[in-house]
């Protein structure tokens, strides 16, 4: 009586072991490749107990290593020059945010200095970097 009883009709499902495969072998290629791409100077951090606050992609780190050696994220900057430096960085910015990472083992003093500069260029927010603290 016709053909519309007939097993042989279009297959309408899309087929995704494909799309998992890919997506898989790309996962395996960040999960590499991520800690590859981590780059600075190498400091120890204090550890603290607060909450996890994410950078925004643009952030200005200064650094303190624990020979007393500044870095804007990693440029070596002489210590007389950080706040000169922030401030010309931040003249065109309308975000004046940056994040200061100092070793464990670097004086009070020198990571006050430090602070006294990145504020003293006109910079608004100033975040510490830590490691979190392990219980």
């Amino acid at each position: 009586m016709g053909g519309q009883d007939d097993d042989r009709g279009t297959m309408s499902q899309i087929n995704v072991t494909p799309l998992v495969d890919v997506m898989l072998v790309l996962l395996v290629i960040f999960m590499v490749t991520a800690p590859m791409m981590q780059q600075g100077v190498q400091v120890n951090l204090p550890k603290a107990d607060a909450k996890a606050m994410t950078p925004p992609e643009e952030s200005v780190v200064v650094t303190v290593d624990k020979g007393g050696k500044i870095f804007i994220n990693k440029d070596e900057v002489p210590a007389g020059d950080l706040r000169s430096r922030l401030s010309d960085m931040f003249a065109s910015r309308a975000k004046k945010e940056v994040f200061l990472k100092a070793d464990s083992s670097v004086p009070y003093g020198d990571v006050v200095r430090a602070m006294a500069d990145i504020k003293g260029a006109g910079i608004e927010r100033l975040g510490m970097v830590t490691e979190p603290s392990q219980k």
